[in-house]
C-alpha cells in the first residue's frame, strides 16, 4: 500500500512548509515490533541510567530551544515571542518528574506477617504510543515521554500532521543522548483509518492521547476489542467566575491572557466568564481596556501576541460560533483596535472578539471554540454562577476570581472540573495532577499519579516454609 502524503501547511501564509510520507500500517506494525524487541532490554536498564539518559536528552533540548521554538512557529503559528517559552516550561515538569520518580516507583511492602513475605512491584506496561495534539507539543509530549522512558517503556511518538518535526527534533536529541536504539521511534500519520489500525497493533501495550473529544471517543471505539490501558487528555470549555469583590483591572488582565494566549487553541483556555451584575459593566470596560494593548499579526514579528489560528477550517469554525452568538442577541463589544483590523492577508487570522450579553442558547457558551473569543455573561449571584459553570459537558478546569479566598474556597468545592483555581487560570501544574473530568478527559498526567499509566502492578507473595 502506497504510504499517504504528509503536508505541513502554515498557518502564517497558507503555503506547505514541511512534507512527509505517512508511516503504512505495515510499516507501523515493523516499528512495534522494534520497540517491542527494544523493550526487552530497556526494561531492564537500572533505573540511575534511564535517568542519566532523560536528563542528558532534556538538557540538549533546552540548548537548543529557540531554534525549536523557531521550527514551532512555523508549523502551528505561535508568535515567535513565546515559543520557546513553552520548552523552558517543558523542562519544569520534568525536573518535578525526575524529583519524585523514585519514589513514585518503589515497591510497595505488605504487611508483615511471620513466616511470609509479600511486595507489590511496578512493573512497566511495554511499547506505549503517545499520540500528541499540535498547539502544545513540547508540554503534552513531557507529560508522557518522560515517565514512560523513566518507568522503563519504550515509546512510539504520533505527532499531528501539524507539527511533525517536534517529533522528529526529539528523536535525534534522544539519540545523541545515548538512547539505545528503537527505545524511541515515530509514526507519521494524517490518516484516522490508519490511526484506527495502529492502535490495534498487539505490541503496543499501552497508549496515551491528547486532542479532541471526538478524536478521543473514536479511539475508544477503535481499541474496544482489546484490552489496553489508553489515557485521554481531551477538550474544555473552561469557566472562570469575577466576584463583585475582585480587583477588575488584575482579573480582566488574567482572563485575557486566559483567552486568547495561543489564539485561544488551549484545552483549558478561559470560553466562558460569568460576572456579578455589580461589577459586571465596568468589568467589561476593564477587558475592553486590555484587548487595545493586543497587537495581532505575524507569527514571525517578535511584537505580535495574537498570531493566526492553525486552519481555514478554525476560522469558519470559529466564526461560525461568533455568528451565531449575534444572531441569537449577542452584543460585538471588541473594542477598536488597529492591528485586529490589518492582518496579514494571506493567513488564517482570527481578532480576538469580546461578546456581551451571551445566553447558554448559544453555541460559543456550550462547546469548545478553540479560539480568541471571550464571551461574558452577567449573573446575579454565586449560586446562580456556579450552576452555569457546572452546565457543560466538559470539566478540566474552572476558576473564581475573589479577594476572598475562603468564600471562594466554598465555590471551588461546588465546581465540576478536574482543576479549580482561586484567582489563576489556564495553568497546570507539574504537582497537581492533571485531569478531566465529563468529556474532558480519561486519567491523568503530572502531580503524585503522574507515572501510574505507565506501570502495571504485580504482586509477589512468599510463603518461607514449606510445612
Amino acid at each position: 500500500m502506497a504510504s499517504e502524503i504528509i503536508r505541513t501547511v502554515s498557518p502564517a501564509t497558507n503555503q506547505v512548509v514541511f512534507e512527509r510520507a505517512g508511516t503504512t500500517i505495515d510499516e507501523a506494525r515493523k516499528v512495534a515490533a522494534a520497540s517491542r524487541d527494544a523493550f526487552s532490554t530497556w526494561s531492564e536498564t537500572p533505573l540511575s541510567k534511564r535517568k542519566e539518559i532523560v536528563k542528558r536528552g532534556l538538557a540538549l533540548v533546552q540548548e537548543r530551544k529557540m531554534k525549536l521554538g523557531e521550527e514551532l512557529t512555523q508549523q502551528m503559528g505561535r508568535p515567535i515571542a513565546y515559543s520557546h517559552k513553552e520548552i523552558e516550561t517543558m523542562q519544569i515538569r520534568a525536573d518535578y518528574l525526575l524529583d519524585t520518580v523514585d519514589d513514585a516507583l518503589k515497591e510497595i511492602p505488605g504487611r508483615p506477617q511471620a513466616g511470609f513475605r509479600r511486595w507489590v512491584r511496578k512493573v512497566p506496561v511495554g511499547p506505549t504510543l503517545i499520540i500528541f495534539a499540535w498547539n502544545f507539543p513540547y508540554l503534552i509530549i513531557v507529560n508522557a515521554l518522560v515517565p514512560a522512558l523513566l518507568a522503563g517503556n519504550t515509546v512510539i511518538l504520533k505527532p499531528s500532521p501539524q507539527t511533525p518535526i517536534v517529533a522528529e527534533s526529539l528523536l535525534q536529541i534522544f539519540q545523541e543522548a545515548g538512547l539505545p536504539k528503537d527505545v524511541l521511534r515515530i509514526v507519521q500519520s494524517g490518516s484516522p483509518e490508519i490511526l484506527n489500525q495502529i492502535v490495534q497493533l498487539p505490541d503496543i501495550s499501552a497508549i496515551t492521547f491528547t486532542g479532541s473529544t471526538t478524536v478521543g471517543l473514536n479511539l475508544r471505539a477503535a481499541t474496544a476489542s482489546r484490552i489496553v490501558p489508553l489515557g485521554l487528555e481531551l477538550g474544555g470549555n473552561d469557566p472562570a467566575y469575577v466576584r463583585p469583590d475582585a480587583d477588575l483591572a488584575y482579573v480582566a488582565a488574567q482572563l485575557v491572557d486566559g483567552a486568547v494566549f495561543n489564539s485561544g487553541q488551549s484545552c483549558c483556555a478561559v470560553e466562558r466568564i460569568y460576572v456579578h451584575a455589580d461589577v459586571h459593566d465596568a468589568f467589561v470596560e476593564e477587558v475592553q481596556k486590555e484587548l487595545k494593548t493586543y497587537r495581532l499579526g505575524s507569527p514571525f514579528d517578535k511584537s505580535t501576541m495574537v498570531g493566526p489560528v492553525i486552519s481555514k477550517q478554525a476560522v469558519k469554525n470559529i466564526n461560525a460560533q461568533i455568528d451565531d452568538a449575534l444572531t441569537k442577541g449577542a452584543t460585538d463589544s471588541t473594542p477598536d483596535n488597529e492591528t485586529f483590523r490589518s492582518a496579514p492577508p494571506e493567513g488564517n487570522y482570527v481578532a480576538p472578539r469580546l461578546l456581551t450579553n451571551v445566553t447558554h442558547d448559544m453555541v460559543v457558551m456550550r462547546e469548545e471554540t478553540f479560539g480568541p473569543v471571550i464571551p461574558v455573561m452577567k449573573v446575579s449571584s454565586d449560586s446562580e454562577a456556579v450552576e452555569l459553570m457546572n452546565d457543560s459537558d466538559y470539566g478540566l478546569t474552572a476558576s473564581v476570581w475573589t479577594k476572598n479566598n475562603d468564600e471562594g474556597l466554598e465555590l471551588m468545592e461546588k465546581l465540576n472540573a478536574g482543576t479549580v483555581f482561586i484567582n489563576r487560570c489556564d495553568y497546570p501544574n507539574a504537582d497537581l495532577a492533571w485531569t478531566g473530568w465529563k468529556n474532558s478527559g480519561l486519567g491523568c498526567t503530572l502531580g503524585p499519579r503522574a507515572f501510574d499509566a505507565f506501570f502495571k502492578l504485580k504482586s509477589f507473595h512468599i510463603k518461607e516454609q514449606q510445612a
